[in-house]
């Protein structure tokens, strides 16, 4: 077993040495950085690197998990892949956040859960929508590909931290389709979408 470790900062100006220093104190023997990055990128070189270097029987140590993910759902989704991997994560701030107790374990199931339900609430309402709406009829002419009730949780999808391709598979869109729509609202908004922050997650079933 190898404890790996990942830190991160989100401009050029900030620096590492600290995060580096209590990851080196807690026995942390490989270490991969990420300079001026975001959380919210799913690709990031310095964590890349670190996905390919992980092995089963690993720990992944971070400092906070906001070092590691954006949001909820992309944490979710990342610990369910360390997982799967047979990787165990592990929090110096957060120590709820520690996949190697079965305490950890229980924990991040239970907020996998909710996380599950508030996404199912979400489809529901906009499924109850789009009946509402086929109800009143269509005015003449074809139909949009992205109506406005679709165009609601495409937004609402890609704030909670999904992929163009996720969301179009939950849709019922092409990928392309989502990308223009998420174009459309930035130009006109002139501002970067909203975003759902995350302090905790994880996606171990048995809870």
């Amino acid at each position: 077993m190898s404890i790996i470790g990942y830190a991160r900062v989100s401009t050029r100006e900030q620096t590492l040495g600290s995060q580096e220093a209590k990851l080196r104190e807690a026995g942390v023997e490989r270490l991969f950085v990420d300079h001026g990055e975001s959380s919210r990128r799913a690709s990031r070189p310095g964590w890349d690197e670190c996905r390919r270097y992980l092995r089963s029987g690993d720990v992944l140590m971070v400092t906070s998990l906001d070092r590691l993910a954006g949001t909820t759902t992309m944490a979710l989704e990342i610990i369910s892949r360390l997982g799967d991997d047979g990787v165990e994560l592990k929090s110096l701030s957060e120590p709820a956040i520690d996949t190697t107790t079965p305490m950890g374990r229980a924990l991040f199931g239970i907020v996998a859960v909710f996380e599950q339900l508030r996404v199912d609430m979400i489809r529901d309402a906009t499924r109850r929508g789009l009946a509402h709406a086929r109800t009143q009829g269509r005015v003449g002419g074809r139909p949009p590909v992205v109506d406005e009730d679709k165009r609601e949780l495409i937004m609402t999808l890609r704030a909670a931290g999904w992929s163009h391709a996720r969301i179009a598979k939950q849709v019922g869109v092409s990928a392309s389709s989502v990308g223009r729509t998420l174009n459309g609202v930035v130009a006109e908004r002139a501002q970067p979408l909203g975003s759902v922050r995350g302090s905790v997650a994880e996606r171990y079933g048995g809870v």
